[in-house]
């Protein structure tokens, strides 16, 4: 990342961004106190047999606060907060800048981020989606707002209307690559990096479908 616009980047690491207020830390910490709470109890007995009620004990705050922060178990368990991070990534980056190269150096700045975090976690979600179908069709239903944020930033970076139905398949086409190269991940064991699973959906939604072996 050029250092002059590291400090301006969602991404950037927690020493370049502003600090943050008293009330937003708090925010923070209740949220990654659930997730980590709700993540260890599956660990330990499995997705079914972990409610809500487990979850606000461990994480020692009230079942309503658990509702609070997330309506349902299955988004504690799937993340959004990348979502508008590579939004706001894909509007800074420069105009003359090849479309795809930005969509792939903003994906790139996503799955760091979310290695940072916790690899063992990103596996966790991803063999979730795959296995569970409460989990899966919530990751479905979320893909809509994904969507609708992305097709935004198409839209400016091309002088193109947002809602327009060419945006909003383009904008859905990359979102349901890069959903599906995260179960193919899971579904295959987790081999390889998640990365260059991304830089091959990037690929079939560039180039298109690969030239068939003779």
């Amino acid at each position: 990342m050029n250092p002059m616009t590291a400090a301006r980047s969602p991404f950037a690491s927690p020493a370049d961004r502003p600090q943050l207020g008293l009330r937003e830390r708090k925010k923070i910490k209740t949220r990654e106190t659930i997730r980590a709470a709700t993540y260890a109890l599956i660990k330990e007995q499995g997705y079914d047999a972990t409610t809500i009620e487990q979850i606000a004990d461990r994480a020692e705050v009230s079942p309503s606060t658990v509702f609070r922060y997330f309506p349902t178990k299955e988004d504690i368990v799937l993340t959004d907060e990348y979502d508008p991070l590579m939004a706001e990534e894909l509007r800074g980056r420069p105009a003359g800048e090849p479309w795809m190269e930005s969509v792939r150096h903003v994906m790139h700045l996503a799955i760091e981020a979310n290695n940072r975090e916790d690899p063992e976690v990103a596996r966790l979600r991803a063999h979730l989606a795959v296995q569970v179908p409460a989990v899966r069709s919530r990751m479905v239903e979320s893909m809509s707002a994904t969507g609708r944020l992305l097709r935004e930033a198409i839209g400016e970076r091309h002088g193109l209307d947002p809602d327009s139905l060419a945006v909003r398949v383009y904008a859905m086409a990359f979102v349901g690559g890069l959903m599906e190269a995260s179960m193919y991940w899971a579904e295959n064991g987790f081999e390889g990096e998640l990365r260059d699973l991304v830089d091959q959906a990037l690929d079939v939604l560039e180039h298109g479908l690969p030239t068939q072996n003779p």
